[in-house]
């Protein structure tokens, strides 16, 4: 599976941006798919995933109730909507994807779940 990942820019505190996953190589609908971020000098974090089997839905407490992850089987494609963006969301934005299932939502957190991953997109938050 390769993974493109776009849509990151530069935004003002309290605005939105809607990052997309496009995905190619393999059957789409059969792979979880995740975001993850990592700030300069941190370390990757998780922040959404959506799993193949249900289309249910986990989210980082950070996010909660600000970022909503979709996905559209049909186009092949991953979204994560940011609203009420903060500068602490300021990170390169990574797209991840796996074909394992859990019904385990810690599963879904863990970096090392994911088999691809594609090139991160900026999102720059402005306070």
């Amino acid at each position: 599976v390769q993974l493109q990942a776009s849509g990151g820019g530069l935004v003002q505190a309290g605005g939105s941006l809607r990052l997309s996953c496009a995905a190619s190589g393999r059957t789409f609908s059969g792979y979880a798919m995740a975001w993850f971020r990592q700030a300069p000098g941190k370390e990757r974090e998780f922040v959404a995933a959506v799993n193949w089997l249900n289309g249910r839905t986990y989210y980082a407490d950070s996010v909660k109730g600000r970022f909503t992850i979709s996905r559209d089987n049909a186009k092949n494609t991953a979204y994560l909507q940011l609203n009420s963006l903060k500068p602490e969301d300021t990170a390169v934005y990574y797209c991840a994807a796996d074909a394992g299932m859990s019904y385990n939502p810690t599963y879904y957190g863990r970096g090392e779940t994911y088999a691809y991953w594609g090139r991160g997109t900026q999102v720059t938050v402005s306070s």
